[in-house]
């Protein structure tokens, strides 16, 4: 009886000293599932705001590439060719850049080569063109 007696308070002693090490992994995992679960929720909810300031970055590069090429074709001259052609050449960077792919591995040097010809392009000439 006495051996018995000992086994069930040793066994009592062994699950209080257990409870812990128990709660911390049930803890742990818990923690881990509602970390795992906020933060796809704030990841989409990061990529759709960054995504949606760089297609408005890129629809403002389009707007003022095809308003000036539409402009400079009215008064076509030597100069306003070489405009045209870089306006051609960004037009064409944007319809290529790949929108829908959130995965495409070079997104971010595609979108500064499209920033650095755009940046190319507006300078003091554009701004002092006069149509007349």
């Amino acid at each position: 009886m006495a051996a018995e007696a000992a086994s069930r308070s040793s066994d009592m002693f062994d699950e209080i000293v257990m409870a812990e090490e128990r709660f911390h992994g049930e803890g742990y995992q818990e923690g881990y599932a509602e970390g795992s679960h906020v933060g796809v929720v704030e990841g989409r909810r990061y990529g759709s705001l960054h995504g949606a300031k760089i297609g408005s970055e890129i629809g403002c590069y389009l707007g003022f590439a095809l308003t000036w090429r539409c402009l400079l074709q009215k008064c076509m001259d030597e100069k306003n060719s070489k405009k045209i052609r870089a306006l051609d050449s960004l037009i064409g960077m944007i319809q290529k850049f790949p929108y829908e792919d959130p995965t495409y591995d070079k997104l971010q040097e595609d979108l500064e080569k499209i920033r650095g010809k755009f940046k190319q392009g507006v300078n003091a000439e554009w701004i002092a063109i006069s149509i007349l």
